[in-house]
């Protein structure tokens, strides 16, 4: 049971992981200022989460 939690576990880090690069690429690529403030307000719950703080 402990090995299938650990396999769930990773890959829904990996998922979050995918979702930040993808975040962080439209941010680098987007030239408004509000369109980026709107990418930073979502990628910060993905990498806290990431990052196992919250």
């Amino acid at each position: 049971m402990t090995q299938i939690q650990t396999v769930v576990s990773f890959l829904y880090y990996l998922l979050v992981a995918y979702v930040v690069v993808l975040l962080v690429w439209n941010f680098v690529r987007s030239r408004k200022w509000d369109e980026e403030i709107l990418y930073l307000i979502v990628l910060l719950p993905f990498l806290l989460r990431l990052f196992r703080l919250k």
